[in-house]
């Protein structure tokens, strides 16, 4: 009986940046990150690219603490952007979409729904457009919850933004990590009765979007939940060059 070779054996967590936020006189500490899947027969799969190079921030926005960009990390894991069979485009936020325009010998994938929203000119997603939506990209549209590969799903999460998308992932000897990215930012928000933050735009959808994760975490039995922005849980975490197999 032969083996199906395309299936996850690495994931790294790939950490871009981290930043203290003063909230009501509390410190808070979140983290920018995207991910890298590999397979066992030699397929690079990305999820999400990060803040743009040429990125401004706003007037009072507190400065982040820069790790590495994408690219770097790669170079260090001995990658070349060309080298990224797929790219999986978890939404269009600047701090996820920007260097999209980097990895042009990729298949991007994302949400029909999404791709729609952005490119009917939502002002949210302009600043990164220059790089989600370069005239040399190649897009494969999904619709809901996909099986992309064997061990590899995309689960439709909008709330935070319609058409996000969340990604489930089975290694061999971890089990099933559940990268939940912005629809739940932060580990205290993982409950069913969770309120939305200022970035989110539904929040109807986004506790819908909760207890989707919520159960399927239970029913797949995940042995890790990665939240998108959690500087507390990161700091816990495997980041590259070490991964999780």
């Amino acid at each position: 009986m032969s083996t199906n070779l395309s299936v996850p054996q690495r994931l790294y967590l790939l950490q871009l940046s981290a930043t203290t936020l003063h909230v009501a006189g509390r410190a808070m500490e979140m983290s920018s990150g995207c991910y890298l899947i590999q397979t066992g027969d030699g397929k690079n799969i990305l999820i999400d690219s990060g803040l743009p190079a040429d990125y401004t921030p706003p007037p009072g926005a507190p400065r982040a603490r820069q790790e590495k960009n994408v690219l770097e990390h790669l170079e260090g894991l001995g990658l070349k952007p060309d080298q990224i069979d797929l790219l999986i485009c978890t939404h269009f936020d600047v701090d996820h979409a920007g260097y999209h325009d980097a990895f042009r010998r990729a298949k991007l994938v994302v949400q029909r729904a999404h791709y729609d929203l952005a490119k009917s000119g939502h002002p949210r997603f302009a600043t990164a457009r220059p790089h989600w939506d370069h005239p040399a990209l190649h897009y494969q549209m999904v619709e809901g919850d996909v099986e992309l590969l064997p061990g590899l799903w995309l689960l439709e999460t909008s709330g935070h933004t319609t058409g996000h998308q969340s990604v489930l992932v089975q290694l061999p000897q971890t089990g099933k990590v559940l990268l939940a990215i912005d629809a739940v930012v932060m580990q205290p928000l993982f409950t069913p009765e969770r309120r939305k933050w200022p970035t989110d735009e539904d929040e109807e959808q986004l506790r819908a979007s909760t207890r989707k994760l919520l159960e399927v975490a239970e029913r797949e039995r995940v042995a890790l939940v990665v939240f998108g922005h959690d500087g507390a849980q990161w700091q816990t975490l495997k980041k590259a060059p070490a991964f999780y197999q």
